[in-house]
């Protein structure tokens, strides 16, 4: 995993609760990998991808996942480009995160998700996986990428 990956907003979620499930998204104008993990473990693992073409399409198969996994913090993944600098993805992933966090009252961070695409595809070719299996699986690897780093930076309690 890239070090380039930071918290863009340090999170004042705790980590001395027994156990919190955490939904990690890479937002996508077309499609939105999804990743979960526990904060017990510290470990993030591919979940699925939202492929839904309107806002409430895709709110509405987060409030399905949100339902299922209840989750007590939400990480997002913010697109920049390689100089840090924002652009128009970056600012419709700003929208999604708010929405979520309206929508759904829970806590939800960002996290600079520079490089997580390239290193997820990295990593399913290291896996053996042939293209196809890594088209359908690069954005779930990629939220994968985002929330790990999301834990990696908040060390669990001991």
């Amino acid at each position: 995993m890239s070090s380039a990956v930071s918290t863009l907003h340090p999170s004042p979620f705790t980590l001395h609760q027994p156990s919190t499930t955490v939904l990690g998204f890479d937002f996508g104008e077309k499609r939105i990998g999804v990743a979960v993990g526990d904060t017990a473990l510290g470990i993030a693992h591919p979940l699925t991808t939202i492929q839904a073409k309107s806002n409430e399409q895709r709110l509405a198969a987060v409030s399905a996942l949100v339902a299922e996994w209840k989750p007590g913090l939400l990480v997002v993944g913010l697109p920049l480009h390689p100089d840090a600098a924002e652009h128009e993805v970056t600012r419709a992933a700003r929208r999604f995160a708010n929405r979520l966090r309206e929508r759904f009252r829970l806590e939800t961070v960002l996290v600079d998700e520079r490089y997580t695409s390239t290193a997820a595809d990295e990593a399913l070719r290291e896996s053996g996986a042939g293209a196809e299996r890594r088209r359908r699986a690069l954005d779930p690897v990629a939220a994968q990428h985002i929330l790990q780093a999301w834990f990696d930076e908040h060390p669990r309690a001991a």
